[in-house]
């Protein structure tokens, strides 16, 4: 067994803060990974705080990993000791279902084990995240991340660039089309990075005219005042795919009424609370689609991770030491990150 130090909490309402726990020992297609940066998600601070009401306690978040091998299985082929590897929302699934056998394990028919707050089949109780400083993971779940890509900057990938790539890919951006964003924070600035290296003509929406600047900055061609009603209405019925990355409940009307024929509004913000309901009239004139995403494979992911190191793209963020986690999820909840938190583990003693 492997003891090993985290960052958790034992209540919705509690603060994170130092624990210890137990990590297993790595079995013969095991990657024991040291890990040095974690991102902060959204879904850290929703979890943490029983937002979406199915947390068990103690509860370590952390699903955007990097860090370094120290120890493989015997039957690892993939890894060795000294390489840079990844670990996203994922450390299992069933292998077997036609979802798994798509290289989709995120739809697993009979569930995928999350990083975290998953049931652990090999120690017992529920999964530990990546807000610690060491993790073991079946080598079947392990990414490698590219030379060249920070790896400060290239944890966030891990989750928001998945969650943003996937659909992205999935719904064809690229050149010739054009793809609006909606929101401009930890998934959106990824979402507007990743559509402008795929070609497509990228237009962002935000209720922040302060934001306009650093977006173009990041990639996109426009940028629209969701609030301003003409400006709206100009790009009517003109956008192939927009991707909906805000984690609030919001009308969704106004952005069905942008998408072309047979266009697209994926949402992969997760708010609380539900949207109100679309109006059907702005879905059936138009043959038009509401659809959601859920992050990407393993297969994916990896492939995310090569055309990250091939386009030079990571996450735009600010390193904090874990210390500091409480204070981030509460300027995260006011936007106040340009636009990823990154723990450096190194600060957890």
């Amino acid at each position: 067994m492997i003891k090993a130090l985290g960052y958790g909490n034992t209540a919705a309402t509690a603060p994170l803060e130092r624990m210890e726990i137990d990590r297993r020992d790595p079995g013969p297609k095991d990657v024991r990974i040291d890990i040095l940066y974690c991102g902060i998600c959204h879904s850290d601070l929703h979890t943490a705080r029983n937002e979406w009401h199915g947390t068990t306690y103690p509860c370590i978040p952390g699903h955007e990993i990097v860090g370094r091998v120290t120890a493989v299985g015997a039957e690892v082929k993939g890894f060795k000791v000294g390489d840079m590897a990844g670990v996203g929302c994922m450390v299992d699934s069933c292998r077997s279902c036609s979802e798994c056998k798509d290289d989709l394990e995120q739809f697993c028919a009979k569930g995928a084990v999350f990083t975290y707050n998953s049931p652990d089949a090999h120690l017992g109780g529920m999964t530990y995240g990546g807000y610690t400083n060491v993790v073991v993971v079946d080598e079947a779940f392990v990414l490698k991340v590219p030379a060249g890509l920070d790896p400060a900057g290239a944890a966030p990938l891990l989750c928001a660039g998945i969650t943003t790539y996937s659909p992205l890919r999935h719904w064809g951006a690229g050149p010739g089309k054009k793809v609006g964003v909606v929101g401009l924070g930890g998934l959106g600035h990824m979402g507007v990075k990743l559509a402008h290296a795929m070609g497509a003509h990228v237009v962002l929406f935000t209720t922040s005219a302060g934001k306009t600047a650093d977006a173009k900055r990041l990639g996109a061609d426009e940028v629209v005042l969701s609030k301003d009603e003409a400006a709206m209405k100009a790009h009517a019925g003109s956008f192939h795919f927009i991707l909906d990355t805000v984690a609030a409940p919001h009308s969704l009307d106004a952005y069905t009424t942008l998408l072309r024929r047979d266009g697209t509004l994926c949402l992969v913000g997760a708010p609380e609370y539900p949207h109100p309901s679309p109006t059907v009239f702005n879905l059936i004139f138009g043959r038009k689609s509401i659809a959601g995403s859920l992050i990407g494979g393993i297969k994916e992911t990896q492939e995310m991770l090569d055309f990250c190191a091939e386009t030079g793209l990571t996450a735009d963020i600010e390193t904090i030491p874990v210390q500091k986690v409480n204070e981030a999820y509460e300027r995260m909840l006011k936007s106040d990150v340009k636009y990823r938190f990154v723990i450096d583990m190194s600060s957890l003693k």
